[in-house]
């Protein structure tokens, strides 16, 4: 199965949330629970339902608590019992407000369906952290023999070092030769133009003695017409 990447441009997530199927709308529509449910159920957040207590965090209406009434998937929003307003004509219409703004305080658990969820989830959890969670490694200690731990005395150890010092003979240091580099032979600058000297005249001898090639001059032509003259 290809895994699904992460939205980034808003228009596009706009989109998904406008045009989400009810199973995703349903668990858009999540609150957060509070303190004694969470260490009750070991869950953060959960689909709200109608039935289940909640308390208005935010808003105009803050400080509000009652039950669900019923929940709205098309507009992702909810409506309290309660909590209510007066239009101009007079009549009362209760106000919509967003599961973003609740915390629930308490969960109705009439379905069997509900029970078996909360289960799955908390298992599912548990086992996550576990997971996470990895055993610490103890840094091994090196264990050093009694003997050593024990201090000995001066003259002892001195001893010892004599000993050891009498056993490896020093190594004798080798002189070490050093390279010298040798200077590069120069040819003489005489002879180098004597050669050059040498190259030149052979050139010049052999153009002598290549034979020079005689150029035809083409002699006056006389038309005929004055040939008839004459």
């Amino acid at each position: 199965m290809q895994a699904t990447r992460p939205l980034t441009k808003p228009a596009k997530q706009r989109k998904t949330v406008y045009q989400a199927p009810d199973h995703v709308r349903h668990r858009l529509l999540a609150a957060h629970l509070s303190a004694e449910l969470r260490t009750s159920h070991g869950l953060k957040s959960l689909p709200v339902r109608s039935g289940d207590t909640v308390h208005v965090m935010r808003g105009d209406h803050k400080g509000v608590e009652g039950k669900i009434t019923s929940v709205d998937l098309a507009k992702y929003k909810i409506y309290v019992e309660g909590l209510t307003r007066e239009k101009v004509d007079g009549t009362t219409i209760s106000v919509p407000v967003h599961p973003s703004k609740v915390i629930v305080t308490r969960l109705s658990l009439d379905d069997k369906w509900r029970k078996e969820i909360l289960d799955s989830r908390r298992e599912r959890r548990r086992g996550m952290e576990k997971v996470t969670e990895k055993p610490k490694q103890r840094a091994k200690v090196e264990e050093k023999p009694i003997e050593e731990l024990v201090e000995k005395p001066k003259e002892v150890v001195e001893a010892v070092a004599e000993e050891v010092v009498e056993e490896k003979p020093a190594l004798e240091e080798k002189p070490s030769k050093k390279r010298v580099a040798k200077p590069k032979k120069r040819a003489p600058r005489k002879k180098v133009l004597k050669k050059a000297k040498a190259e030149v005249t052979e050139t010049e001898k052999e153009d002598e003695s290549k034979p020079k090639k005689r150029t035809r001059t083409s002699g006056r032509k006389t038309s005929k017409k004055t040939e008839g003259r004459e």
